[in-house]
């Protein structure tokens, strides 16, 4: 019989081996951290044999991605999670304003140089070779599906931290 959300299932090993058969008792901790490594990692060594970050590209597309130009302060806080902190996201900054990818407005904002438009068109098309290689195999409507489930398992385990209370039904 097919588990179901209302179904519970013991709690079974990481195994990269799992047999699609026991994969309902598997823990999303593993599958998801594997993806995310695996993911990642392969993002970053194609970026990096073009001599580029992440965050590089993270923060050109929050410089060019916004009605008006940000300030340094404004995509470190739209970034600094993704990044671990914002250290790194003014790091980033520093970098791209030395290499002339970004400049600073005369307010203090933060502008795309042509050369900088240039790096994160490049970067788009290296970033969308590279989501099409880490698509292979799966349709819009497999992988709508994978984020959805993986969606309700983020508010599921966000509602169980919440501290109960009188007012929390």
């Amino acid at each position: 019989m097919k588990p179901t959300s209302d179904s519970t299932t013991d709690q079974a090993p990481a195994d990269p081996a799992a047999t699609e058969d026991v994969l309902a008792r598997q823990p999303i901790g593993y599958w998801s951290g594997r993806a995310h490594e695996a993911v990642t990692r392969h993002l970053r060594d194609a970026m990096a044999r073009i001599d580029v970050t992440q965050p590089q590209y993270w923060v050109l597309n929050r410089v060019n991605g916004g009605p008006a130009a940000p300030s340094r302060e404004e995509v470190t806080a739209q970034l600094a999670p993704l990044a671990g902190g914002p250290h790194e996201i003014s790091r980033t900054v520093d970098q791209l304003l030395h290499r002339g990818w970004l400049r600073t407005g005369t307010g203090g904002e933060l502008h795309l140089t042509d050369a900088g438009e240039a790096a994160r068109s490049r970067l788009r098309g290296l970033v969308t070779a590279l989501r099409a290689e880490v698509h292979r195999g799966i349709d819009d409507e497999e992988y709508v599906a994978a984020l959805k489930v993986l969606r309700t398992m983020i508010a599921n385990v966000e509602r169980a931290g919440e501290p109960q209370g009188a007012d929390t039904p």
